[in-house]
């Protein structure tokens, strides 16, 4: 199995800006960058939601970074920017990590699920206030949508 963990830099609105920024100042190449109201769901969403990053991807070297925006109204603190996202290869270690990081007072932030960026995403804040972003990382599709 192979696993990685990735810095996740959420925002209030900024992430696009955020993007932009980074790409220059550490000479990234971005790979993947999508807005709530690109999803599946943007029918639905507010119209405040539909200009928000989703999920973007920057890569770094030979490192990548995440920077997205927290949904209008969720909420959002110091401390709450930077989050750990852990990502593996394999469907039951996402299940395992997430079930472990809710016990004892654990939070459940986002349901465990399938998304447009992974067959397997949930996010959890542990008992020791870290929030963690776990996915399977699906081979079969690319951070350029391909």
């Amino acid at each position: 199995m192979s696993m990685r963990a990735t810095p996740l830099i959420m925002l209030d609105g900024k992430a696009a800006e955020a993007v932009e920024f980074y790409e220059k100042a550490f000479n990234s190449e971005v790979l993947f960058k999508r807005t709530f109201g690109e999803g599946k769901d943007a029918g639905i969403l507010p119209e405040e939601a539909k200009p928000r990053i989703a999920h973007s991807v920057l890569r770094i070297g030979e490192n990548d970074i995440m920077v997205a925006d927290i949904f209008p109204g969720e909420p959002h603190s110091l401390g709450d920017q930077v989050t750990i996202c852990i990502t593996a290869t394999e469907h039951n270690a996402v299940e395992e990590m997430y079930s472990r990081l809710k016990e004892d007072g654990g939070q459940i932030i986002f349901p465990l699920q399938e998304t447009e960026f992974s067959p397997c995403y949930g996010v959890v804040k542990d008992r020791y206030n870290v929030t963690f972003h776990l996915f399977k990382n699906d081979t079969t599709r690319s951070w350029s949508g391909k």
